[in-house]
């Protein structure tokens, strides 16, 4: 390899690691490395998979460790590829709400989307463009964006009213943040826990 694709190499190298970002598409990689023609960087893309420097996780879609060391959420949210954050089923079963295991890792951002990475099953519900740029209850977290259990509660009530819960809420939190989200309001969920 000549010394000037090596220095070439090398900055775009030193662009990564200022990212710090292990997940990346193949537009992000054309912006950050100033190549214009796609097809350029594909073959390009192509050459440093086969050299072991890339992962390919899916067409479009690198990284730049193992797909076995990637952290499966983080790996959901990029692969999504615009504004969403874990929610619903799998907040709930953490926060100990639901007693059964998600199928899925979910999310909840622009559109409806079901896909699958390796052994990791993914859904991602699609919520009203008011409602998702709500950052009441959500917060960063390991490079990805999370509810926390009450605004995982009302988005998954806000999907299924009815949803059954494993472990009692305090209503009243979660009436105060539907109304500050905005979300409709589930009265029959607040009188069934008070006639307990």
């Amino acid at each position: 390899m000549s010394t000037l694709k090596t220095n070439i190499s090398a900055r775009r190298f030193a662009l990564l690691n200022q990212r710090k970002e292990q997940l990346f598409h193949i537009n992000d990689l054309a912006v950050l490395w100033g190549i214009s023609n796609l097809n350029t960087l594909r073959i390009l893309l192509k050459r440093y998979t086969d050299a072991g420097i890339f992962y390919r996780v899916y067409r479009g879609f690198y990284s730049t460790v193992p797909l076995s060391e990637l952290d499966p959420i983080l790996l959901g949210a990029k692969a999504i590829h615009g504004p969403c954050y874990l929610s619903t089923e799998s907040v709930l079963f953490e926060a100990g709400y639901l007693a059964q295991v998600p199928q899925s890792i979910t999310f909840v951002g622009e559109k409806n989307h079901h896909f699958s990475i390796g052994s990791n099953h993914y859904k991602c519900r699609q919520l009203s463009p008011q409602y998702l740029y709500n950052g009441a209850g959500v917060e960063e977290k390991n490079g990805f964006l999370a509810a926390g259990p009450e605004r995982a509660l009302c988005d998954l009530l806000y999907f299924n009213p009815k949803a059954h819960l494993d472990k009692e809420p305090s209503w009243n939190n979660v009436k105060a943040l539907q109304k500050n989200l905005g979300y409709p309001l589930t009265p029959e969920r607040y009188d069934r826990s008070k006639s307990k």
